[in-house]
């Protein structure tokens, strides 16, 4: 009888998919290869959702990740920006898929809604240094540190399992890093909501102006081993697999403490230009090495009891068919 692995030898990933209801957005950060300028980007329909779901319900994808633009707080438009967002979450779960959302800084009433057609929802912090408001969020009004610390309080406070991130090379300083983490842990140690963070190093793309050369990732696993001491061990800690080229360097972050690979769809929206890996060329890369590719959901099973009892049913039935860890 074949001896299991060790728990600490699994490595997990979400069966994704993106739905983006618009690339519209009214920051400007100079690194961004996703967005549109405010009208540029038509808005995605729920019927055009639908057709998308469906093809996708015999595929073992779990997560839909709602992923989109920013509408300004102060724009005529941005009730109806909520509502496409809240209708396609609400539209996903109805065909049996678990949302997440990442949709920028939200108001406490508007996370509150969301709270009722999502099991997890997210925000990178990418830094907390100001400096940055003078340089690549220097047109990014939601890119204020204290605005974006909010929402990691407000999903505490409402009892929302969430996902935060930092992004690496858009010129902070190592330091920045180390307080960043400092953060999210503080924070976290309060309400005990933050599931994953995400260690992003920055990858220029097409659509760019930010005039920088890619975050070395050979810095990575030092950076890893480092916010593994910071950050409480309850706390995953994610590395994007399409942005570390190097199958040796993959490993050596894996090694150093990072444990969850992401979502994984056809395409990486944030990320246009680097195409995810998939499942199967991931595990010929781990498995030789010793490490288990798993799939997870999009809620770890801590956090369950937040949950309305309708979520928990459809979570539960997920972990039924995944068998996550």
């Amino acid at each position: 009888m074949t001896k299991p692995l060790a728990k600490a030898s699994l490595v997990s990933y979400s069966p994704a998919y993106t739905i983006v209801p618009t690339y519209e957005c009214f920051n400007r950060c100079t690194y961004c290869n996703f967005r549109t300028d405010p009208g540029e980007s038509p808005w995605m329909g729920l019927s055009a959702a639908e057709g998308i779901l469906k093809r996708l319900q015999n595929q073992q994808v779990c997560e839909i990740l709602i992923l989109s633009g920013e509408v300004s707080p102060h724009s005529h438009k941005r009730k109806d920006w909520f509502q496409i967002i809240y209708d396609l979450c609400d539209l996903a779960l109805s065909m049996g898929f678990l949302p997440h959302t990442n949709a920028g800084p939200l108001s406490f009433a508007e996370m509150q809604r969301l709270k009722n057609v999502n099991v997890s929802t997210g925000l990178m912090l990418e830094q907390l240094t100001p400096s940055l408001l003078k340089t690549v969020h220097r047109h990014a009004p939601s890119k204020l540190p204290e605005l974006r610390l909010q929402q990691l309080e407000w999903a505490g406070e409402l009892q929302i399992p969430f996902t935060t991130g930092l992004l690496l090379g858009i010129g902070e300083t190592s330091d920045d890093w180390w307080e960043t983490l400092t953060a999210i842990s503080q924070i976290h140690q309060r309400y005990h909501h933050i599931q994953e963070v995400i260690l992003q190093p920055h990858s220029p793309g097409n659509q760019q102006t930010f005039d920088a050369p890619p975050f070395d990732p050979h810095q990575l696993p030092a950076v890893i081993a480092k916010a593994r001491q910071i950050l409480p061990s309850d706390i995953t800690i994610q590395i994007p697999p399409n942005l570390v080229k190097d199958e040796q360097w993959l490993l050596a972050c894996i090694e150093a403490g990072a444990r969850d690979l992401g979502g994984i769809s056809p395409k990486d929206e944030v990320n246009p230009d680097y195409p995810h890996i998939q499942e199967r060329e991931l595990r010929e890369i781990l498995e030789p090495a010793g490490w288990e590719l798993v799939p997870r959901l999009p809620i770890y099973p801590q956090f369950d009891s937040w949950l309305s009892g309708e979520l928990q049913t459809l979570v539960k039935q997920w972990r039924e068919v995944l068998t996550p860890v």
